[in-house]
């Protein structure tokens, strides 16, 4: 199935994903970027991985005058049963908790996001609660996921009935026209969760992919190891395909911010990461709809050791290592201030011809 827009919508199974392909970013885009980058009176290469990331995004955008000056963060918001197996220090009352100032713009990464212009859309794809939350966008595919170490986390329906919404929510942002999207994320118990996915989709050890999280004692951290080790190794997930994975340890939110990185293939529109909930994201997105890594910017390196472990895989390199470990898409906001003066260099380029000085050559 060749990717033409909103008609994917149309068809939300996993057949419809499995079709899936994604068109390449334009190729002849990217190198105009990067010759009207060498036409600026600066030392070539001298903005560094900017100069490639921008015409990533030009290529993405299809468009070598592109513009970010209208951007927002999407920020998953969803619970997690495993949370019953002492794997966090807290409780499922601090999603919701922290979710309601997510919607009055009050948590970090909203006051983050104000700073540089950004919007943020919380929402709520499975919190642990009846209620409504203000400035909260309601997309609930349940109520938090079930407890893996006892039963799959979510139903192969309810887990593409996730990914689905965050294309969903990609589509509706191009409609409404912003240029870039950031991916946030919260819900206590979540580093489980994408430890588990990046465990089983990475094939390799636990120790690898599985940190502290929020702050676990030795005990605590041994027994989130071996809970994830025991669901990975029970349930046959080395060997499993992706979407079983997702639906046996997963995460709604790495569902929905999937969907949001495969949304931003389908709708030509950049996709920068997170942490390591993101990149977990980002990995399942690329297992499901090859190509989709050609569409997301790495923002920066968490501490979580899974970040390293998959950015290696998707050959992606954050720009940023400030051993953030926040979440919420704040290191993405950042990365976004980032982008922001670097378009700035670009956009208003003074070049060689203005200043009467002969251009540098280019000579490999």
């Amino acid at each position: 199935m060749e990717c033409s827009g909103s008609h994917i919508l149309d068809n939300r199974t996993a057949e419809t994903l499995d079709k899936l392909k994604l068109e390449e970013p334009d190729c002849k885009i990217y190198k105009k970027v990067l010759g009207n980058w060498d036409s600026i009176a600066k030392p070539l290469d001298g903005m560094g991985r900017f100069e490639t990331i921008t015409a990533q995004i030009g290529a993405i955008s299809g468009t070598e005058e592109m513009e970010l000056t209208k951007k927002a963060v999407i920020i998953m918001c969803a619970d997690n049963g495993i949370v019953e197996e002492g794997v966090s220090q807290s409780g499922q009352e601090v999603t919701a908790a922290v979710a309601e100032q997510m919607g009055k713009g009050a948590s970090s990464v909203g006051k983050m996001a104000e700073v540089i212009g950004a919007d943020t859309i919380p929402v709520d794809i499975g919190i642990n609660q009846k209620e409504q939350i203000a400035g909260v966008l309601n997309r609930k595919i349940r109520r938090g996921t079930r407890n893996f170490s006892r039963e799959p986390a979510m139903t192969r329906e309810e887990a593409v009935r996730a990914i689905f919404t965050g294309m969903e929510i990609v589509e509706e942002c191009k409609r409404k026209g912003y240029q870039i999207l950031a991916t946030g994320e919260m819900g206590i118990g979540n580093t489980t969760t994408s430890s588990a996915v990046a465990m089983a989709l990475l094939r390799c050890e636990v120790d690898a992919v599985t940190g502290r999280g929020a702050g676990l004692c030795d005990e605590k951290l041994e027994r989130k190891k071996q809970i994830i080790t025991e669901a990975v190794q029970k349930n046959k997930l080395y060997e499993a395909e992706p979407l079983t994975v997702l639906e046996t340890v997963g995460g709604l939110d790495i569902a929905g911010l999937a969907g949001v990185c495969i949304g931003g293939g389908v709708f030509h529109i950049p996709v920068v990461l997170d942490g390591v909930i993101s990149m977990t994201a980002a990995l399942l997105a690329e297992r499901i709809v090859q190509g989709t890594v050609q569409y997301l910017i790495p923002s920066h390196k968490g501490k979580e050791p899974a970040v390293e472990k998959i950015m290696k895989e998707l050959k992606l390199e954050p720009v940023i290592d400030g051993r953030m470990a926040l979440g919420e898409g704040t290191g993405a906001v950042m990365m976004l201030s980032l982008l922001e003066m670097a378009m700035c260099v670009y956009r208003k380029r003074t070049l060689f011809s203005d200043i009467k000085v002969e251009q540098y050559e280019r000579y490999s």
